[in-house]
């Protein structure tokens, strides 16, 4: 009897400890992980580093890259379209009866974009964006009177738009639930303190010259030329805002003005493969390269196997859309909605590299830098090569199948549309 009775408490309290396991395993709760204005785990809050990696930068950066296979192992469902909206179903209906009017041959591909559409509506339940909790008392620098009748009335209508345009899509797609900012979410802007200035780092839309631009501002050089290279990344000389306390971040985000510059997304990521893959590099090589190779290349060369160099762009765009990545995502190549959380810091100035002259130097002059700066036009590296342009996107783009430039598409979606970027192909929906 005694027997009887241990055994079966024995099953009744294995039973509850089931229970709560499963509880705390909620899908819902893995995908908040995922997003945007959660409180990570302190774990997690070590900042990235910038937006380009050297010797020095490439050993710091491998513990970041570890740290994403982690987080990808936890939301492997989640990267192939995180935080997509759906579109007007009345655009549905029109490439529905479109795509209906094709051959038979295609019928196999029809029926796999019907699913990616099932699937984003699916992940835009589970993964909103989230709304600003921040609101800058200064907001956009208002214009001199000297000003108004001259081409700056027209940048600065630009940028009423802009950020009009990044309020309606954060809050058509906001979540209900209320988030801190911590200081995860502050890691990649960048704090210059006399002119009162936060920079939010975007690699690959002008990153390197507006820290040397924040480094003039700030008394460290006397001139953008005079800055090296190696100076901008690695000599930390410019303070990040996540190595202030609360009361530093929290006075800052209300009382600086807060900027950031992006650029159309598939353009950025073809300059992102470009730089990292096509010249030789000492850490995306070994560590992301190898990889890649290893998993989607055919009969790969042991020589491409032991030094990772030479990775196809449709490889990696393989690599970039599988939900089980072989080694995690990398700053180059993530979502500005990320790397930002412009739905969760309200930005004053938001800047795109394709007007990077006009929007830089309007930048400048609202926030009254002396008039002989200007912004840097100078390539920073690669200088004989020529800058990844919309049509060497294409080719790029072109080496791929009608599928995967849509996935493409699907995977920074939210970027196209909270900064009113044109679709870069028709046969996109």
């Amino acid at each position: 009897m005694r027997l009887t009775c241990m055994f079966s408490f024995i099953l009744l309290f294995g039973a509850a400890g089931l229970v709560v396991f499963i509880h705390l395993q909620d899908p819902e709760e893995i995908v908040h992980q995922q997003t945007p204005g959660i409180k990570y785990n302190m774990g997690f809050q070590q900042p990235k580093k910038d937006c380009v990696s050297s010797n020095n930068q490439d050993r710091r950066l491998r513990k970041n890259t570890a740290d994403g296979v982690a987080m990808v192992k936890q939301s492997d469902s989640l990267h192939l379209s995180e935080n997509v909206p759906t579109k007007l179903q009345s655009t549905d209906r029109s490439q529905s009866s479109m795509f209906a009017m094709k051959d038979q041959q295609k019928g196999e591909e029809i029926n796999s974009i019907r699913l990616h559409k099932r699937s984003r509506r699916f992940i835009i339940k589970k993964s909103p964006i989230l709304i600003s909790m921040n609101s800058s008392s200064l907001n956009l620098p208002t214009l001199k009177s000297d000003d108004r009748n001259n081409k700056w009335k027209s940048l600065y209508q630009t940028q009423r738009e802009r950020k009009r345009i990044m309020r309606e899509t954060c809050s058509k797609y906001k979540s209900n639930n209320r988030r801190i900012i911590t200081p995860y979410h502050v890691s990649r802007i960048f704090v210059e303190d006399k002119y009162r200035v936060l920079y939010c780092e975007v690699p690959k839309a002008g990153c390197s010259n507006w820290k040397r631009v924040l480094m003039v501002l700030n008394g460290l050089a006397s001139s953008t030329k005079d800055i090296q290279h190696n100076t901008v990344h690695y000599g930390n000389y410019l303070k990040r805002l996540d190595g202030f306390d609360h009361k530093g971040i929290y006075h800052r985000l209300n009382t600086y003005t807060k900027m950031l510059f992006i650029r159309e997304p598939f353009e950025k990521l073809v300059s992102a493969f470009r730089d990292k893959f096509e010249h030789p590099n000492n850490y995306y090589h070994p560590v992301f390269g190898k990889a890649i190779i290893s998993r989607y290349r055919v009969n790969a060369t042991k020589e491409a196997l032991r030094t990772g160099s030479g990775v196809k762009f449709k490889e990696f765009i393989q690599y970039l859309l599988d939900v089980h990545r072989p080694v995690g995502m990398d700053i180059h190549w993530d979502h500005v909605n990320r790397l930002c959380s412009p739905c969760l810091i309200d930005y004053d100035f938001v800047g795109k590299f394709e007007s990077m002259e006009e929007d830089a130097n309007f930048f400048l002059h609202l926030i009254g830098a002396p008039q002989n700066l200007t912004f840097p036009k100078f390539k920073d590296r690669h200088s004989n090569e020529e800058r990844t342009t919309t049509k060497i996107t294409q080719q790029y783009f072109a080496e791929l199948s009608p599928s995967q430039r849509q996935r493409s598409y699907d995977f920074y979606y939210m970027d196209y549309l909270m900064f009113n970027y044109s679709k870069p192909f028709e046969d996109l929906y």
